[in-house]
């Protein structure tokens, strides 16, 4: 299509390969799913996927993206048993899509050749690098916006649904009157599976939590000594030196001191439940009224 950004990706990356189809047999898979020093890894979003900007694999692999529709993406994976079985990473974009003459359907998602600059800057640890691949991606977006204009005028399709406002939906939990809303973040000391030596598995532990009280500006924030080695990336994710880890306080004294802070009819927001699961298992208390932002 003209509009399709992975025939443009493959023409800006040397060692890219672009194949066209919904299903693949025989030789034309085989020579990347089992390339013997590149292996190859999923860009797919679902259960189980890694987020790729916090875990990339380490040393060099084969990136396999599917491109098309997301229901043309969903059927690809459907009905290739070999790309289901490949580990799988997604991602959260850390800016929205500039993609703007066609609606994605949720705000997080992005085009192919957008993915592939995130990713592609955490594979190779300089997320700058791959930004020129934007460049011919606006272009081709300016151009396809000034023809529809130069055809039809200021009315197109694009540019009326870009323009429509969206009304902001409030989540019933935030919309009574009183509500009291503390935003809640955690950190753990977690070792990724390829990290682990054989036969020892460190359990995932907390290490940082915070919360903050909206309507007071009260914030709440506990660094929890790690009671296990720490995993090699737990500093650069929580932003404190390993001394300082080495310093926080016990477990014991996080959940009591937190107990002493949120109160039962608070509303707590948190963004994904990886922390606050973590954060129950360990006879943690958080309010019966909660929303995960990230779902809602």
């Amino acid at each position: 299509m003209p509009i399709g950004t992975a025939r443009m990706a493959t023409l800006c990356l040397p060692n890219a390969e672009l194949h066209e189809g919904v299903s693949w047999d025989g030789d034309a898979l085989d020579r990347i799913l089992f390339h013997p020093t590149r292996p190859p890894v999923l860009l797919y979003p679902g259960e189980g996927a890694i987020d790729v900007l916090r875990d990339p694999p380490r040393g060099p692999v084969t990136l396999v993206v599917v491109d098309g529709t997301w229901w043309q993406a969903k059927k690809i994976v459907r009905e290739n048993p070999r790309l289901q079985a490949l580990p799988r990473y997604a991602f959260t974009p850390p800016t929205p899509s500039e993609y703007r003459i066609r609606r994605e359907p949720e705000e997080t998602y992005v085009s192919t050749i957008e993915a592939l600059v995130h990713v592609l800057g955490a594979l190779e640890g300089d997320a700058r690098r791959f930004l020129p691949l934007l460049r011919p991606f606006r272009a081709m977006i300016d151009a396809q916006i000034a023809c529809e204009r130069e055809r039809h005028g200021g009315s197109t399709r694009h540019l009326q649904r870009r323009s429509r406002v969206r009304v902001p939906r409030v989540h019933p939990l935030l919309s009574a009157p009183g509500t009291e809303v503390v935003c809640l973040s955690g950190e753990a000391n977690a070792w990724p599976f390829r990290d682990r030596e054989p036969g020892i598995r460190y359990e995932d532990e907390i290490v940082h939590w915070t919360g903050h009280r909206l309507s007071t500006g009260e914030t709440f924030e506990r660094v929890v000594a790690p009671t296990r080695p720490i995993a090699p990336r737990t500093t650069s994710y929580v932003d404190l030196d390993e001394a300082r880890l080495r310093q926080g306080g016990a477990l014991r004294e996080l959940l009591h001191a937190w107990r002493s802070f949120v109160q039962d009819t608070d509303v707590i927001c948190f963004w994904g439940h990886y922390a606050a699961g973590l954060f129950l298992n360990v006879g943690g208390y958080l309010p019966a009224s909660r929303l995960d932002l990230r779902s809602a």
